[in-house]
């Protein structure tokens, strides 16, 4: 529940600094100079040296960066490492976590170019990387999460299939994901994304979007228009009902089964993982692929007041879904939540092993929550 409020709180501050820096005026739309700088209006001015670019932005990405660092480092470690017998989850899920620290050890960039008031010294190549990272990151982790989804309804309603323990199939998924990412996130390096301003006397990276012809806007921000109404409505959606689906059929073969004790268990952790993945969802991907798709449609007709504050503050909080993901990896696997307590205390898979061994050959008593070996002596089931 603190998260929630913590969440929401956020997401009230955004909406109320987007208002405040939004005013009226035209959006992040800059107009070239014979001298090759180029002017924008003095709404975008207001934005690139308010608060919530110089201040709450990378405060957010810092955030990001401090949790999702050691969260997905260690993940990747604890599927590749300690983890045994590989299954389809987790190979969904080690790439979920390799796609989100992809884009997480970029985030320094991102970070130094809001503190330094929205001025990026990196360079146009280092731009479009960071840029194609950020996007590849969002529709990678969407994709993933999809393929953990079916994989989890398929485990619980055909536990018996030997189609859910298939690895070479999720290997082939991940390869297919992989690949079509990378084909789809080309587009965003056929332009520049960076643009000198003659006032403020900065570089913007992915800020401003350059129009040439006032009178006719479109031709300018034709590529990624059809880019981003491809990627939210086909990339994104699509995705989106297949998640939902595989969640309401998850629920519904889970409850053919209340009567068994350990159905309801699954059951309730069915519907913490749904609650998880709805919140990334709802804060995340929803706000910013809708807001992508309103943003691009209103700057090819060079709408007025366009909301441009609202729009970067549902990009940063997209990139909080490499914080979430670590927390589906908890309530999909078993496994994941035992490993990363033994590595936490510092126990070998050796110790790990042995300790196994031995409680499975000793019996359990309820009276005493401890288990009894047949000699009579008594070790305590907790850690």
């Amino acid at each position: 529940m603190d998260s929630t409020r913590l969440l929401s709180l956020l997401l009230i501050f955004c909406c109320v600094s987007a208002v405040n820096a939004t005013g009226k005026g035209r959006g992040f739309i800059g107009y070239p100079e014979d001298s090759g700088l180029v002017v924008v209006h003095q709404t975008t001015v207001d934005i690139l040296k308010s608060n919530l670019t110089t201040v709450f932005i990378p405060i957010m990405y810092i955030i990001v960066f401090v949790i999702g660092l050691p969260a997905n480092g260690m993940a990747i470690w604890v599927f590749l490492v300690r983890t045994k017998k590989k299954h389809p989850s987790s190979i969904y899920m080690v790439n979920l976590a390799l796609a989100d620290l992809l884009f997480v050890i970029w985030t320094p960039l991102k970070i130094a170019y809001h503190f330094n008031g929205n001025d990026w010294t990196y360079g146009e190549p280092l731009c479009k990387v960071l840029v194609g990272f950020f996007y590849g990151n969002m529709y990678c982790s969407v994709l993933f999460i999809a393929c953990l989804s079916v994989q989890r309804y398929w485990v619980v309603a055909h536990p018996l299939s030997q189609q859910r323990k298939n690895n070479k199939v999720a290997v082939g998924v991940c390869v297919a994901i992989w690949a079509f990412v990378w084909l789809t996130t080309t587009p965003l390096y056929l332009y520049d994304h960076t643009v000198r301003l003659k006032d403020p006397n900065i570089t913007t990276c992915h800020d401003v979007n350059v129009i040439k012809d006032i009178q006719n806007p479109f031709p300018s921000v034709q590529l990624p228009y059809y880019y981003f109404i491809f990627m939210g409505m086909v990339v994104f959606l699509v995705p989106c009902v297949i998640i939902v689906v595989a969640y309401v059929l998850l629920l519904r073969a889970l409850g053919h089964n209340m009567d068994d004790s350990a159905a309801g268990k699954n059951r309730h952790r069915a519907v913490v993982l749904i609650v998880t993945v709805l919140m990334t969802f709802l804060v995340c991907f929803i706000p910013s692929n809708i807001m992508l798709v309103v943003h691009y449609s209103l700057l090819k007709d060079g709408v007025i007041n366009n909301g441009y504050g609202f729009y970067i503050s549902t990009l940063c909080l997209a990139s909080l879904n490499s914080c979430f993901d670590p927390f589906i990896y908890y309530f999909v696997s078993e496994d994941f939540r035992d490993h990363v307590k033994n590595t936490l205390l510092c126990r070998s898979s050796r110790t790990v092993e042995r300790m196994r061994v031995s409680f499975s050959s000793m019996k359990y008593s309820r009276k005493s929550k401890s288990y009894v070996s047949d000699s009579g002596n008594t070790q305590s089931s907790s850690c």
